[in-house]
C-alpha cells in the first residue's frame, strides 16, 4: 500500500511553471480528493502505470473511450497503418465515408453525420444547426448535464465545474447565455411548465439521456418521454448528448436502450478509439442546413483525421464482432462491483447511494437517492476523497472526483473485479473509521 510518487511530484512542479494549474484539464488536478496529480506512463489492458512504476487497475479508462482497455492490438495496428500513409490531408478519405456509414447504420436517430474533433465542438455545431433549421435562438438544457465548454453551456454544468465548486465560468458575457434556459433534470412538471412559456422560441432541448458528469444519474421513463413529447409539440429539435453513452450502453447508445429517438445526437469518446474524434448527426432535413448544402457554417482542418478515423473504425469493428455478448459481460461485471460495494456499505452501516447503468457507475457518499444535480451535490466530497486515496493505495484508479463515472472495459478480468471489490470494501472501512 506504499506508493512511490517522486517522479510525479517532480513533473507536477515543472508543469506548474508552464501549464495553468499544472494540468491540461481541470478534473485531473486532484483538487477535490487531495494530493497532487499522478503522471501516467503507459497502459496495457485494464492496467495503468504511472511514471514512478506504480500499477493501477484503471476505472477511468480515459473518461470512457477505452471500451477494450488500453492499447488493444487491432486499434494500434489500424493507427500504425494509417500513419504510414500520412497523418493529415485536409481532404476527404474513403475511411471517413465508411465511419459515417457505420454510425448511420447503428445509431437510431442519425441519417446523416458530420465528423469533428471533440465533444465540445460536436455540441456547439449541433446547436448551431438546430438554430439554423428552426430559425429560433433559445436552448433548453438541464442542471448537471455537461455539454462541453462552449460559452452558452457553462451554466450549472457538470464535470469539472461541479468538481471545483464553480457555478459557471468567468469570461462568459451574460449576453451569450441569455438564450439558455437551465432546468432541473428529471423534473417533468417544471419542464412542461417551462416549455409552455419558451417552447415556441426553443430551437432545441439538449440533454444527456444518461448523465455522467454529475456522477451517473438515471433518467426516469416519464422524463425522457416528456422531453420527446414537448419538443415534438413545439417543433423544437430534441438533441441527445451521447458523447459518453454512445456505444457505451449499447451499440445504439442510450436512445436504443430507452427507446426514445431524438432528432439529433452528438457522439464522441468511443467512436474515436481513444483518439480525438467526435460527431454530430440526425435527421437528414436538419443536417442538410449545414454548409456546403445550407447556410449553417461549420468547418475543421483536422475533422475526419485519418488516424482518428482508423482507430474509430477498428473499435467499432471490435464491437460488431463481439455483438451483444460484449455488453452483457460488461454490465454483469459492473453489476458485481455494485452489489459487492452495497453489501459492504450495508455491513458497515455507511450511507451511500450507488447509481449504475450498464458499465457506468458512481458511488455517492450521501444518504438520499441521487436523481438530479441538487441531490448529487448532497454527497460528502471529503469522504469521497478519503475513499479515492484508500483505493489508490490499493492499486485501484478511480476518477479524482465524486461527480464522475466509473467505467469498465472488456479488458477487465474477473480477477480484476474481485480484487477491486475487496479494495472497495477496505476503502469503505477506512471511510467509516
Amino acid at each position: 500500500m506504499s506508493r512511490q510518487t517522486t517522479r510525479s511530484e517532480e513533473l507536477y512542479q515543472e508543469a506548474l511553471k508552464y501549464i495553468p494549474g499544472g494540468v491540461n484539464s481541470p478534473v485531473r488536478a486532484f483538487r477535490s480528493v487531495g494530493g497532487n496529480p499522478l503522471f501516467m506512463d503507459h497502459g496495457i489492458g485494464s492496467q495503468l502505470y504511472d511514471v514512478d512504476g506504480n500499477a493501477y487497475t484503471d476505472y477511468v479508462m480515459s473518461w470512457g473511450p477505452l471500451l477494450f482497455g488500453h492499447a488493444p492490438a487491432p486499434i494500434l495496428k489500424a493507427i500504425a497503418e494509417a500513419a504510414a500513409k500520412g497523418t493529415s490531408f485536409g481532404a476527404s478519405t474513403a475511411a471517413e465515408v465508411e465511419l459515417a456509414r457505420k454510425i448511420t447504420e447503428t445509431v437510431p436517430s442519425i441519417e446523416k453525420v458530420r465528423l469533428v474533433n471533440s465533444g465540445t465542438e460536436a455540441v456547439m455545431s449541433a446547436v448551431r444547426a438546430a438554430r439554423g433549421f428552426t430559425g429560433r435562438n433559445k436552448v433548453v438544457k438541464f442542471e448537471g448535464n455537461y455539454h462541453g465548454h462552449s460559452d452558452g453551456f457553462l451554466s450549472k454544468s457538470g464535470s469539472g465545474l461541479v468538481t471545483l465548486g464553480l457555478p459557471d465560468s468567468a469570461g462568459v458575457p451574460p449576453g451569450l447565455t441569455q438564450d439558455t434556459i437551465t432546468l432541473p433534470y428529471n423534473d417533468v412538471r417544471k419542464f412542461r411548465t417551462a416549455m409552455n412559456t419558451v417552447g415556441p422560441d426553443a430551437a432545441c432541448v439538449i440533454l444527456e439521456p444518461v448523465p455522467g458528469n454529475m456522477g451517473v444519474v438515471l433518467p426516469t421513463e416519464e422524463f425522457l418521454n416528456a422531453v420527446r413529447e414537448e419538443t415534438t409539440k413545439f417543433g423544437s429539435v430534441l438533441l441527445f448528448d451521447e458523447v459518453i453513452s454512445g456505444f457505451r450502453l449499447s451499440s445504439g447508445g442510450a436512445q436504443h436502450v430507452y427507446g426514445v429517438t431524438p432528432d439529433m445526437t452528438t457522439l464522441g469518446k468511443i467512436i474515436g478509439g481513444g483518439l480525438p474524434l467526435a460527431a454530430y448527426g440526425g435527421r437528414a432535413d436538419i443536417m442538410d442546413v449545414i454548409a456546403p448544402l445550407g447556410p449553417v457554417y461549420q468547418a475543421g482542418t483536422l475533422s475526419g483525421n485519418p488516424l482518428a478515423v482508423a482507430a474509430g473504425l477498428a473499435q467499432l469493428a471490435m464491437i460488431e464482432e463481439r455483438g451483444s455478448d460484449l455488453y452483457t459481460e460488461l454490465h454483469a461485471k459492473t453489476e458485481h462491483l455494485e452489489t459487492s460495494a452495497q453489501a459492504s456499505a450495508n455491513k458497515l452501516k455507511l450511507p451511500i447511494q450507488i447509481n449504475r447503468v450498464g458499465s457506468m457507475m458512481t458511488l455517492f457518499f450521501t444518504d438520499q437517492p441521487v436523481t438530479d444535480y441538487a441531490t448529487a451535490k448532497t454527497s460528502d466530497t471529503a469522504k469521497y476523497g478519503v475513499f479515492f486515496r484508500a483505493l489508490l493505495d490499493r492499486g485501484v484508479y478511480l476518477a479524482p472526483s465524486q461527480f464522475e463515472a466509473l467505467f469498465l472495459s472488456d479488458a477487465h478480468t474477473e480477477q480484476d473485479v474481485e480484487s477491486t471489490a475487496k479494495a472497495i470494501h477496505e476503502g469503505l472501512v477506512v471511510v467509516a473509521g
